[in-house]
């Protein structure tokens, strides 16, 4: 499979790239007789992938391809996935079918219908192209069953936010641009919108996002608040707020560390620890105690001030949010923990 490196970093193809991909190589083989050694796509900004088939399967009336997704350099829980498509005549127009592996929708707010398989917009418009293509080479007319299936993908969908945005069975079949870049922030965001527009579609007016796995079951137990009201966060407290100001929900919690939401108390809509550090003098003039200038972490910061910094970190935070984002008639709280999982600080509840 080509790859094209970004700086030190490989980038690689999103699972829809791929199915498309596979499909245009059963197509060939489905309607000319025999199967590519090698196939290219376009991708939407133009770029032209080829991908080697890792699995090439046929008899009467079908074709199936499979092709390994290489996600190059970025941590994608489905690199290494084998992305199986199987074509065969359908009785009129293009039919998307999840096979063993691909999820089903079953919440509304997703860009799919419910009952539909998590096969996204563009990978759908993508793989219609190359249905297209295919028939116009060889005299065909574009009735096509495209049934996408990923081995262990059921599996794999439990390290995604499939589960929790109501896509039920494996993972989705993804990608806008057809490239996954390294460690880009674009797809974490993207599942936090999808989280919202879920939430708002199910009429929920409480959502959470919370900074990490420990504040978000203190937060959902705390308010008793369903899975698919708890966003993943994570550290894009801006991707989150700013959607959240298109599309509002009547309350809003925000939860996390000391570390954490001393950073949005300052300021930081981005909250990783490469991308914002806590002004510890700020934070010693915010708590009235000096030694805090000379803390390393907010942690220990915390050990140095006590329950009074927290306190006025919640505070602070609450005020940073609502002065940037309280004119869409949300309401906001926050929630402050230790390390151990106990409150130690809220505001505005």
């Amino acid at each position: 499979m080509s790859r094209k490196p970004i700086g030190e970093l490989r980038r690689g193809w999103t699972t829809g790239a791929c199915a498309t991909a596979a499909t245009k190589a059963a197509l060939i083989r489905l309607w000319g007789g025999a199967f590519p050694d090698e196939v290219g796509i376009v991708l939407p900004k133009g770029e032209t992938p080829v991908f080697s088939l890792a699995l090439a399967e046929a008899g009467q009336g079908w074709a199936q391809v499979g092709i390994t997704k290489d996600a190059g350099d970025d941590p994608d829980v489905t690199h290494g996935a084998l992305i199986v498509v199987k074509v065969s005549p359908s009785e009129g127009g293009i039919v998307f079918v999840a096979g063993d592996g691909v999820g089903t929708v079953t919440k509304a707010g997703l860009p799919i219908g419910v009952g539909e398989p998590a096969i996204n917009p563009v990978p759908r418009q993508m793989m219609q192209s190359v249905v297209d293509e295919v028939a116009a080479q060889f005299g065909r007319i574009s009735n096509v069953r495209i049934e996408i299936s990923v081995p262990g993908g059921q599996e794999l969908a439990l390290k995604t936010w499939n589960p929790r945005l109501g896509i039920e069975g494996g993972i989705s079949i993804l990608g806008t641009t057809g490239v996954v870049r390294p460690f880009s922030c674009a797809a974490w965001i993207a599942s936090i919108h999808r989280g919202i527009d879920v939430a708002r579609a199910d009429g929920l007016t409480h959502v959470a996002g919370c900074t990490g796995a420990t504040s978000e079951k203190v937060v959902q137990a705390l308010y008793d608040l369903p899975d698919h009201a708890m966003l993943d966060m994570g550290d894009f407290a801006g991707g989150m707020l700013k959607y959240l100001e298109k599309h509002p929900v009547p309350r809003v919690t925000i939860g996390g560390g000391i570390g954490k939401m001393t950073k949005l108390a300052q300021g930081a809509m981005d909250l990783h620890s490469g991308r914002s550090q806590v002004d510890f003098a700020a934070l010693a003039k915010l708590a009235g105690v000096l030694e805090v200038a000379d803390a390393n972490t907010g942690l220990e910061a915390y050990e140095m001030a006590g329950a009074p910094l927290a306190e006025a970190v919640s505070k602070q935070a609450l005020k940073v949010v609502e002065d940037r984002f309280g004119g869409c008639g949300m309401r906001f709280d926050i929630v402050v923990i230790d390390r151990a999982g106990g409150i130690i600080a809220r505001a505005g509840v």
